[in-house]
């Protein structure tokens, strides 16, 4: 049964929420974003390590983690090493995404299980 879904608020809050949602997708949808947070969570990663690490090429890698400093949620740290070296880590402000990615991760954790034991 397949229903359509209606907002059961005011047309404003409706409005108010479906734009909050679309200002979070815009900081931190897509494939990476996400996966980039939850891996800085274990602490700060090298420009290469992080690349191994979520497989992702360094350009798309480069892209993405400028767009996650933009937003505020990624430092960047130039090393004064030779050869020299890039660290980032999350910032304060990214703790903020905490219970978001707990959330996904249990949804995930339980989804995962539902699809297996379906199949």
């Amino acid at each position: 049964m397949n229903k359509k879904y209606s907002c059961k608020l005011d047309p404003e809050t409706c409005s108010k929420t479906r734009m909050a949602i679309q200002d979070t997708l815009d900081v931190v949808g897509g494939k990476w974003k996400l996966v980039l947070l939850s891996i800085l969570r274990g602490g700060k990663r090298r420009f290469k390590e992080l690349s191994r690490e979520a497989d992702i090429s360094p350009r798309i890698l480069s892209k993405e983690l400028q767009e996650l400093e933009m937003n505020g949620l990624v430092s960047r740290t130039v090393c004064d090493t030779k050869p020299v070296t890039v660290e980032y880590a999350l910032t304060t402000y990214s703790e903020t995404l905490s219970d978001v990615l707990i959330s996904m991760q249990k949804w995930g954790e339980q989804h995962r299980k539902k699809i297996v034991a379906a199949s």
